[in-house]
């Protein structure tokens, strides 16, 4: 499919533009995710068996929720769908990394913080934190603690399960769905495209690398538990199907498997992600587990970030938002500034 940049959606109706075997009113019936209850589920709004649903809405739920369409909420996947699609094409460009995440967002950003005076330590676990009635006190490493007044700002990124570890009584999403990705070291000829996306087949999306091919499955519970051995011919089949490559020998291939690899965008587990503020005063939280109306995403979790960091800012007095649409504004305009290829 080839949505027009702008934000009235004309492709739909043309053939050589929208998926092959559909019609463009297979496109309005998403607007049901628009109207669904907030317990609805993608395949409870939508026609599971309708073309546009098998070839298009469905694998892009997966992919984006990283969730079975059985079970993901309908509400955020009609939230993805209108950041993206709802912006017409130019909310949809893929944006691929010239090196690496590090050399993307990592380093620039450490680099950043260096360059404001920020201290940064590496290999100190935080073990506990100290609370009174209102704030938080105290910051407790191995090997040494950080005291905290009411008027400092405290932003706890962790990853959900640490969280709930270290708040007293703090809810945050409990079930996990797993992403299995296998990276194989072979030739790609040139000009290949830099990812493709397959249906009806055991890899979903395929991307291309400097070093060769990477395959991502999302919501992977049904091959999670293969064998690496399994799943490195399993996924090579469908990798060298989609470049015209040749299946045997099956090259050399690294595979993860991520078992907890988002938490599961279910209803009843978004009721579950925790607001970005606390009850004390001096804390908050930060994470693609928080309530940002984001799934587990690189997106969600910057979001989060902003969310927090504006609220620390409004206490000293910054005019600064903490309207997440604005925070995801502000991450489309900065991807044109970071090394990519579009």
């Amino acid at each position: 499919m080839r949505p027009n940049l702008g934000l009235f959606p004309w492709w739909i109706l043309s053939t050589k533009r929208r998926v092959p075997g559909t019609r463009a009113p297979d496109y309005l019936a998403v607007l049901a995710l628009r109207r669904s209850e907030p317990s609805a589920t993608v395949v409870e709004a939508l026609d599971r068996e309708a073309r546009a649903f098998r070839c298009l809405w469905g694998p892009l739920s997966v992919a984006a929720l990283n969730t079975s369409a059985e079970r993901a909420s309908a509400r955020l996947f009609w939230r993805i769908l209108s950041e993206t699609l709802g912006r017409g094409g130019a909310a949809c460009r893929p944006l691929v990394p010239c090196q690496g995440l590090s050399e993307t967002f990592i380093d620039p950003a450490l680099a950043r913080l260096r360059a404001q005076g920020a201290e940064i330590r590496f290999g100190a676990r935080l073990r506990a934190l100290r609370f009174a009635l209102d704030h938080v006190t105290e910051l407790v490493f191995d090997t040494s603690s950080v005291g905290l007044g009411r008027d400092d700002r405290l932003i706890l990124a962790v990853p959900a399960t640490v969280a709930a570890r270290l708040v007293p009584a703090l809810t945050v999403p409990d079930v996990y769905s797993p992403i299995v990705n296998a990276h194989f070291r072979c030739a790609v000829p040139p000009g290949s495209p830099y990812f493709i996306g397959m249906v009806s087949g055991t890899a979903e999306w395929i991307f291309r690398k400097q070093m060769g091919l990477s395959v991502t499955v999302s919501a992977a519970d049904k091959i999670v538990d293969q064998s690496a051995e399994e799943l490195r011919g399993l996924l090579w089949r469908d990798a060298a199907l989609a470049y015209r490559l040749q299946v045997d020998p099956v090259p050399p291939a690294r595979i993860v498997k991520e078992q907890r690899a988002t938490f599961l965008a279910s209803p009843a587990q978004l009721v579950r992600r925790p607001p970005t503020t606390t009850r004390w005063m001096n804390f908050l939280l930060a994470g693609d587990y928080a309530d940002t109306g984001l799934p587990a995403t690189i997106e969600g979790a910057i979001a989060s970030g902003f969310m927090a960091a504006a609220r620390a800012t409004e206490a000293a007095g910054a005019p600064v938002t903490s309207n997440p649409q604005r925070s995801n504004a502000w991450y489309r305009r900065q991807s044109d500034s970071v090394p990519v290829r579009e």
